[in-house]
């Protein structure tokens, strides 16, 4: 049995109305629990964010969903069903990669389709090693998922289960590149079925295979799109909440939680409230919670390393691209480089990788008539970089048009109408550690059960849930994240 918060637990505040704050508090709200959910935005959300500017609706945040399931497992949790709060369509191709070379390739989530396309587009033989790696991924996915995923590890020995013996024997703990690479020869497929390791934060030099579960949750599994865009599965899920008795603050700053003989009494806000509590749950990026809301933080934090972040130019647009599907990647020539550069150099990509979302390629109501939304997404070092972004901000801007120009999109620069830039800066002052939002790297020691608990050590009724937790980064964990920090309180769901 996993550990639990000690003592009374009838009122649980939650800190944060992200998608891990979120998937909590309907978990907290099903089992009869009493929850007030505290959000200094004024919409629920966090990384999941939105902005409207000129009559376009841009995601701030993630834009690939996969694992829907996740999200009607949160709102069964309140006995609601997934279909009366959000329309989700299936994405076709989930991506389309475009290479240096100048081909192309349409990923699908169909197994014949993709064997297809792959046969068509580079042989019968990698086909054939297509259709094997996704026997690989299914395995991993099924071996991993109740066992280190899908529940609360307090100890590396929890770990010591049969599903264990058949990862290792699977090849799971072996570099992922290379197990890629067994079945995928030709470097096109390869970069398709590895890159996904980047949202973990990691090279897929230095992954472990194990993270290939992400590429079975997206390329096998599917990659889905939410009518009214990203932003409404946190909508959905925060009405779903509040229409079961959750209360919402919005606009409301937490400063501090209060603590007494080692035990959470109250949530203190900037504009002097002081909400009792018998526990708290701390959505916000976990080393922050710790330094800003309890005021330390143990050295296990101190000595995390982080992801690489990135810079996103959100744009409104008067031209459409008839080349483009919704989720578009553009590899460079350079592959393990763009990782060297990130990772170990600490320097911009000289040869960049770019993903560019296209959200009205499938709902076009998000931006006004016979417009367009751009999603570009430059991965880049995090803040412990040498790069000054209140200077390189502007020229960089520049570069990503330059790039994009440069892969396809003609007159890019000339026709956006509205953009927004983040950088690593801006994700440091939303309150993103080093400015990465994908928070801690998944290096091994920084994985699984030695990833930070969601307990806080040496207070008995904190409980963490999101991306700087177990069971990690991406949508579907943080999810997942969310329910292991409410079954911290309420047990788990029989």
């Amino acid at each position: 049995m996993a550990a639990r918060v000690k003592g009374p637990t009838d009122h649980v505040v939650v800190v944060g109305a992200g998608l891990a704050g979120l998937s909590a508090a309907l978990r907290l709200a099903g089992a009869g629990r009493k929850v007030t959910v505290i959000e200094r935005e004024s919409v629920p959300g966090g990384r999941n964010g939105l902005l409207q500017k000129q009559g376009y609706s841009f995601d701030t945040g993630p834009s690939v969903l996969t694992m829907p399931s996740l999200i009607q497992d949160a709102f069964n949790c309140v006995g609601e069903d997934m279909k009366d709060w959000l329309e989700l369509t299936p994405l076709t191709p989930l991506y389309r990669a475009f290479y240096a070379d100048g081909t192309s390739l349409d990923v699908h989530a169909n197994t014949q389709e993709m064997e297809a396309e792959i046969e068509k587009n580079i042989s019968a033989t990698e086909a054939a090693g297509y259709r094997r790696y996704v026997e690989f991924v299914t395995k991993l996915y099924k071996y991993e998922m109740n066992d280190f995923i899908d529940r609360n590890i307090d100890s590396p020995f929890n770990l010591l289960t049969p599903n264990l013996a058949r990862l290792i024997a699977l090849g799971g703990f072996r570099k992922l590149s290379p197990k890629v690479n067994q079945f995928l020869k030709d470097p096109r497929l390869q970069k398709v079925y590895s890159f996904q390791a980047m949202y973990a934060g990691v090279s897929p030099q230095q992954a472990l295979a194990i993270y290939a579960v992400i590429a079975y949750m997206d390329s096998v599994n599917g990659v889905f799109f939410p009518k009214g865009g990203m932003h409404a599965i946190p909508r959905g899920l925060a009405a779903a909440a509040q229409k079961h008795g959750v209360e919402f603050k919005y606009n409301t700053t937490v400063s501090k939680v209060e603590i007494s003989h080692g035990r959470a009494k109250a949530v203190l806000t900037q504009d002097g409230q002081r909400i009792e509590c018998d526990a708290v749950i701390l959505n916000p990026d976990l080393p922050v919670a710790w330094r800003e809301l309890l005021g330390k933080t143990p050295l296990s934090v101190k000595r995390l390393k982080y992801s690489p972040s990135c810079t996103t130019l959100l744009v409104g647009s008067s031209k459409k691209y008839s080349h483009t599907a919704h989720h578009n990647i553009h590899f460079g020539q350079s592959w393990d480089g763009v990782f060297d550069e990130l990772i170990k150099k600490k320097v911009l990509m000289s040869d960049p990788s770019i993903l560019v979302t296209v959200p009205t390629h499938d709902d076009p109501d998000l931006a006004p008539p016979n417009k367009n939304i751009y999603y570009i997404l430059f991965p880049t070092p995090n803040l412990s970089a040498d790069i000054d972004w209140v200077k390189q901000a502007g020229p960089y801007r520049d570069e990503m048009v330059r790039a994009l120009e440069s892969r396809g999109y003609e007159g890019f620069g000339d026709s956006i109408e509205t953009e927004t830039l983040t950088t690593p800066l801006d994700w440091k002052n939303q309150g993103m550690e080093q400015g990465a939002p994908f928070a801690s790297a998944h290096t091994f020691f920084q994985t699984g059960p030695f990833r930070p608990r969601n307990i806080a050590a040496g207070i008995e009724n904190v409980v963490f849930a999101g991306s700087g937790t177990q069971p990690g980064v991406g949508m579907p964990m943080v999810l997942i994240s969310g329910r292991l920090a409410a079954e911290r309180i309420v047990g788990p769901v029989k």
